[in-house]
């Protein structure tokens, strides 16, 4: 089974804050953090981590609040490295999102998002030589708490041939944000708590794709930085 040994994160460290930063003196975000815990140059988009859960975080902390955030520093060292090259992460990562907001989510979100479900769940299927037709379990009780939306989704699909279109990448950011949009101000109680579980999902389901002799980070880490230096990797 993959292991990886990930940095850890060092002494004075800026608040975690929405938004991306110039630099560490103006604060940092969550990417922002990984990119310097990875050596790079300090960026809210580091190569570390795989695109599309990049950009899932870089959502999820500008959408919860101060303290569900500051509880995100934990995980940051968890992406760092973390960029498999398996096609299956894209609709994996979709269909995570999707989950998540499907059962809480506004109808004009909730149509969308059975949307992407039933074509990551599809798509999935597809890439790993299973049949398309049968929906896992948890795709099953998304859908079913939003039947109209199913309909929706189901009949766009026949009529528009979709079902042979897998998620492209260039749009799984767009659904992603949508998703995480459309928890966010959901009419449901908790939803900073289920960000932070789709968050720790995504990272999970990320990690299950990575290659087992993968390294352990793509670039030396400052572990061995006893606390944060904020004149180092600074963007210009």
């Amino acid at each position: 089974m993959f292991r990886r040994s990930a940095p850890t994160i060092p002494d004075g460290i800026p608040v975690l804050s929405r938004g991306s930063h110039r630099n560490p003196r103006k604060g940092a975000c969550f990417m922002e953090m990984a990119s310097y815990l990875a050596g790079e140059r300090w960026s809210d988009h580091p190569r570390c981590t795989h695109p599309l859960l990049a950009s899932l975080a870089r959502c999820i902390n500008d959408a919860v609040d101060d303290d569900t955030r500051q509880e995100f520093t934990e995980l940051i060292p968890e992406v760092v490295g973390l960029n498999p090259s398996d096609p299956r992460v894209v609709p994996a990562l979709v269909r995570q999102a999707a989950l998540a907001a499907l059962p809480i989510a506004a109808e004009e979100v909730q149509h969308v998002m059975a949307l992407a479900l039933l074509t990551a769940e599809q798509t999935i299927a597809t890439l790993g030589g299973q049949p398309t037709e049968q929906l896992s379990a948890p795709a099953r009780q998304a859908l079913a708490a939003a039947p109209a939306s199913e309909r929706w989704a189901r009949r766009f699909i026949s009529g528009s041939g979709i079902r042979q279109r897998p998620i492209r990448a260039s749009v799984a950011p767009t659904v992603t944000a949508l998703a995480i949009s459309g928890i966010a101000h959901a009419c449901a109680p908790d939803t900073d708590r289920r960000l932070a579980a789709l968050l720790r999902a995504a990272i999970d389901e990320t990690r299950a794709l990575m290659p087992a002799d993968a390294p352990a980070t793509s670039a030396p880490a400052p572990a061995d930085r006893q606390s944060f230096d904020p004149e180092l990797k600074v963007r210009a």
